[in-house]
């Protein structure tokens, strides 16, 4: 899988944003420690903006920027070969082509290493009127047949968007069982209650993710 297959499999811009904090909201509830959760949302990022971060502590991240633009998503696998370390800057045609509203997400420094490179392996982009998903022409590396941009790892809970994909993610990350029908609950975006919450993690109540709640735009009842 590349980013052109991710491409043809994202959906639109809303599902997208609503799937994104979905995933942060059920990670908070399972992992009340921050930084021990590898999905994260950020309903007000900026006046403007909601972002949604994936960061696996090994160097793999990425970066969705939801703006009145449109959607910038952006991928960064450290053991690709089109990593920017290996061209010494980004692979040719990953980031050529994203449209000039995009270019502050390219060069924003949250997104880059200390010296300005931006940390990209696949960017895909979805202007607002747009009618689907665009990425670069690019020219694959040959040393990597099956993920070369690591399009496909890095996204995997984005194209495959079921409740029983994420049960299964979480319960090997976090080596604890899943109650796969509240993860129905919070992927169909309805209010996040008592029940739900005692499903997924005995140990914490609802009011014990007030803060959670507020910063990723979430509804509780």
């Amino acid at each position: 899988m590349t980013v052109h297959d991710v491409a043809r499999h994202l959906p639109g811009t809303t599902v997208l944003r609503e799937h994104c904090r979905s995933i942060a909201l059920l990670e908070a509830v399972l992992s009340p420690e921050w930084e021990s959760r590898r999905h994260s949302f950020a309903d007000h990022w900026s006046e403007t903006e909601s972002m949604a971060l994936m960061r696996n502590g090994s160097g793999d991240e990425y970066s969705i920027v939801f703006s009145p633009f449109g959607v910038f998503v952006r991928g960064f696998d450290h053991e690709s070969p089109m990593s920017p370390y290996v061209e010494d800057g980004p692979w040719p045609g990953v980031l050529d082509e994203v449209p000039e509203v995009f270019r502050p997400y390219v060069e924003e420094p949250a997104f880059s290493d200390e010296d300005g490179v931006p940390l990209v392996t696949a960017c895909v982009w979805q202007e607002t009127g747009d009618d689907g998903w665009k990425a670069g022409t690019i020219d694959f590396s040959e040393s990597a047949t099956e993920d070369p941009d690591g399009a496909g790892y890095l996204f995997q809970l984005l194209v495959d968007r079921s409740p029983e994909a994420f049960q299964r993610w979480a319960e090997d990350y976090y080596e604890v069982p899943v109650d796969l029908e509240a993860v129905r609950h919070v992927f169909s975006s309805s209010p996040l209650t008592e029940a739900v919450v005692r499903a997924l993690n005995p140990e914490i109540g609802l009011a014990d993710l007030a803060e959670d709640l507020a910063v990723i735009g979430y509804s509780a009842s």
